[in-house]
């Protein structure tokens, strides 16, 4: 019948905008470990020392995170028709998460010593 229709329908844009979420979610995991695996800048322009400072691994931190809030500013727009606005506390949140994220990779690069 009809209900069982749509029904479904929703249970199946439940489900994309749930692997939308989990998507941006990996996408920040990676981008957060990005700078502390190479040691060139964005991985493209090489530094003229051969270490990379934490300097430079924090700008393209703030870099990487302005670029994955982008990302997923288009994806509830473009799943939601509308973005919701935030205050700062969101954008305080999200970078920290981000912090959290990039752990990994700065334990990596900067404590773990070979």
């Amino acid at each position: 019948s009809i209900y069982i229709v749509l029904n479904e329908l929703t249970y199946l844009l439940f489900l994309i905008k749930a692997m939308t979420q989990i998507l941006i979610l990996l996408l920040a995991l990676v981008a957060a470990n990005l700078p502390w695996i190479s040691n060139k800048l964005f991985y493209i322009l090489p530094l003229k020392s051969t270490h990379k400072s934490l300097a430079w691994c924090m700008f393209e931190l703030v870099i990487l995170y302005l670029l994955i809030g982008l990302i997923a500013i288009y994806a509830e727009y473009a799943s939601l028709g509308q973005i919701a606005p935030q205050a700062w506390e969101f954008y305080a949140v999200t970078f920290s998460l981000f912090l959290v994220f990039a752990f990994p990779g700065f334990v990596y690069k900067i404590l773990w010593k070979k």
